[in-house]
């Protein structure tokens, strides 16, 4: 058995864990209210703007903008949004282990990235595949949402890429994060159903008639170039809502795992006192014995 000592420094190291998770918990929790508010807030914009876009390219050339093309050519590109710190559970390797599950290893391996968070970054570029941004240094995340959508609007027209997906954790609640594969280009393959995406609503095919002032190309280069922003700008929120959330679970087991070490510990140290006790009452008992 170890000696008291050792284990009241166990003890204290304990606490100090304790202290220090509690602490951090805390400080997820409040920022996930924060998270939580703004993804729950920018989910029915984002959905509904994603709606009216596919609507809207059904009746109108689509020869008149870049961003509406079908390109034959050209590579995926896979934005992965994962957290910039650690201490958040398995959310990180989970999000890297669905990102094998939806795509093959020749479409991996022939794939490029753009990444928005330390933690991605570190997994592709240990795993040698090509990384062409990272949107990691500068926060909050969202401050980096119109560079990374210049890069899409820009790679895409230009026919570098012919699909670009959006892959992050969906915020379900304190609980759940679900990791999801959002396809954003090209428009026309968007069904916007719940499986594997953000946008849950499905679109109704009926045709409608639209008015559009003053021209269809002044609208349609705000309208695509904010359809990206938006989607973007929901996929960050939903991954800081789940980040947070995340970490305030881990940080919860961690402090009842603590607390729960320090019952075992504090049980040990007194087995080790009345142990040592009862060795020294029987030292005297035996001197005495030996004196008579």
């Amino acid at each position: 058995m170890a000696s008291d000592k050792l284990i009241k420094r166990r003890i204290k190291s304990a606490k100090n864990i304790a202290q220090i998770t509690k602490a951090m918990q805390m400080v997820a929790a409040s920022k996930m209210k924060k998270a939580q508010n703004l993804a729950l807030s920018g989910r029915p914009y984002a959905e509904k703007i994603a709606e009216m876009v596919k609507k809207f390219i059904k009746n109108i050339d689509k020869n008149l903008h870049p961003l509406l093309n079908i390109n034959q050519q050209g590579r995926t590109l896979v934005i992965l949004m994962t957290t910039n710190k650690g201490l958040c559970g398995g959310l990180n390797n989970n999000l890297y282990k669905k990102l094998h599950e939806w795509f093959s290893k020749d479409e991996i391996n022939n794939a490029v990235f753009a990444t928005l968070g330390k933690k991605g970054e570190s997994l592709l570029t240990h795993n040698e595949y090509k990384l062409v941004a990272d949107f990691s240094e500068k926060q909050p995340f969202y401050s980096q949402i119109p560079a990374l959508t210049t890069l899409v609007a820009n790679g895409y027209s230009s026919g570098e890429y012919r699909r670009v997906y959006v892959v992050f954790n969906n915020f379900i609640n304190a609980l759940t994060q679900e990791p999801v594969r959002n396809l954003i280009l090209p428009i026309s393959e968007l069904n916007f159903l719940k499986s594997n995406q953000s946008v849950k609503t499905k679109v109704d095919d009926s045709n409608e008639d639209f008015i559009v002032e003053p021209s269809i190309d002044a609208l349609l280069d705000t309208l695509l170039f904010s359809y990206l922003e938006n989607q973007m700008r929901d996929a960050v929120y939903e991954a800081e809502a789940s980040e947070h959330s995340a970490r305030m679970l881990a940080m919860k087991y961690a402090t009842d795992n603590a607390s729960e070490l320090i019952k075992l510990l504090t049980l040990e140290y007194n087995k080790a006192r009345q142990e040592k006790i009862t060795y020294e009452i029987a030292d005297m008992v035996t001197a005495r014995l030996a004196i008579n």
